[in-house]
């Protein structure tokens, strides 16, 4: 292995400074990227989070997602929205696909995490 190894890069730990306490399985913004708790973080305290996978989160009811579309994470609703949307901002795209497609009407969407490709609107 390389001496300049760290860690495989799955995870990160991350201290919440967002003014509220949050909950295992909830999505976060770390600079441009989307990251899911790993467990549940108290605000001012550190936790894990998970940087790469396939998670359920929250979906914007209306939006309708398909199987491999890049979603766009809407910090006002606190959830993803389709790649239609237009950013506002705080939002940020290209940080996830749709790893199953989401009809509109529902509250949730799989999606897997991209690593490094976020941007922030």
């Amino acid at each position: 292995m390389a001496k300049t190894f760290v860690q495989d890069g799955k995870s990160l730990p991350w201290t919440n400074g967002t003014g509220s306490d949050l909950s295992s399985g909830d999505p976060v913004v770390i600079g441009e990227q989307i990251g899911i708790l790993a467990v549940d973080i108290a605000n001012g305290a550190s936790g894990t989070v998970y940087m790469e996978g396939v998670f359920t989160v929250p979906k914007v009811s209306a939006a309708e997602i398909g199987q491999g579309e890049s979603v766009i994470w809407d910090a006002s609703e606190g959830a993803f929205e389709d790649s239609l949307a237009t950013p506002a901002t705080g939002d940020v795209s290209g940080c996830c696909a749709a790893w199953a497609a989401a009809a509109a009407g529902t509250t949730t969407v799989q999606v897997k995490l991209n690593v490094g490709v976020g941007t922030v609107a």
